[in-house]
């Protein structure tokens, strides 16, 4: 075996990439959220799988990806993160690629396809937020000190804030399995660096870099979103050159999980106007 390839597989199993689908389908990319790991798109990854060639993964740190990876200096801004994504589809030579991305990956995925555009044909962000603090002119959702209290919350008791947070980001009260099951997410990932994740995500500002996405970008904006509110959604979608802004009746932050019948729907719609025009 070639050192090139023992370097392929080290990325591959470094981020535990699973591929399903025709190889060659066009290539489906799924990042997932903080907390998070690939499984929260079990429900809606493999309705794509006849057609196009599916690939999950799993960010550094988080599900079965390979921790001791973690490096705080690459990791302390969202760029990072989409450097990971630009090695892994190179690694597999993968070529217009339709990535989905998912609450901080939807920006992780616009800072890649920014960085390299010769490897992306189409942009999905499921309830985005470039940055998550009000500013002039400017609606996130939250106050600098509701983020700092937040994160020292998180950084305190990681567990109890896990228990107290999952269930409000992911909302839908009468279904309390989705935030049962987004709360042993967290409680999977190790505290120090989802204490790290979060400061980066939830201090990141990354507006101006939505204007390099010259791709064609489906935004999808859930209803009474506790993290990404409406004008976040409107935001972004007015923000790229190309977008298209979807409200879905899902509710909460999490649609990959509440409302996969929904969320599938919407990108499918999406994919099929965009490949007949």
């Amino acid at each position: 075996m070639t050192g090139l390839e023992l370097v392929g597989m080290d990325v591959l199993a470094r981020h535990h990439v699973s591929v399903s689908g025709p190889e060659d389908g066009q290539p489906m990319v799924f990042g997932h959220g903080f907390g998070c790991d690939q499984t929260m798109w079990r429900y809606v990854a493999p309705a794509f799988a006849d057609r196009y060639r599916v690939i999950t993964f799993d960010h550094i740190g988080s599900g079965g990806s390979d921790a001791s990876a973690f490096d705080p200096d690459k990791y302390a801004n969202l760029e990072g993160y989409a450097a990971d994504v630009i090695e892994l589809v190179g690694e597999m030579e993968l070529t217009d690629v339709v990535f989905v991305g998912h609450s901080v990956s939807a920006m992780i995925g616009a800072l890649a396809v920014a960085a390299a555009p010769e490897r992306f044909d189409k942009l999905v962000m499921v309830s985005p937020s470039p940055r998550y603090i009000d500013d002039v002119d400017y609606t996130g959702g939250f106050t600098r000190e509701d983020i700092e209290d937040l994160l020292e919350s998180l950084a305190s008791n990681y567990l109890e804030w896990s228990s107290v947070m999952a269930p409000v980001i992911v909302g839908n009260p009468e279904r309390p399995e989705l935030g049962d099951e987004l709360t042993a997410s967290f409680c999977r990932m190790h505290p120090a660096i989802a204490r790290q994740f979060a400061a980066t995500t939830f201090l990141s500002d990354n507006r101006q870099d939505l204007s390099r996405v010259d791709v064609p970008t489906l935004v999808l904006q859930c209803s009474r979103d506790a993290i990404a509110p409406p004008a976040v959604g409107r935001y972004v979608a007015s923000a790229v050159s190309d977008g298209t802004l979807v409200q879905l009746a899902a509710t909460g932050h999490c649609p990959n999980l509440s409302a996969p019948e929904e969320t599938i729907g919407a990108i499918e719609e999406f994919l099929r106007r965009r490949e007949s025009a």
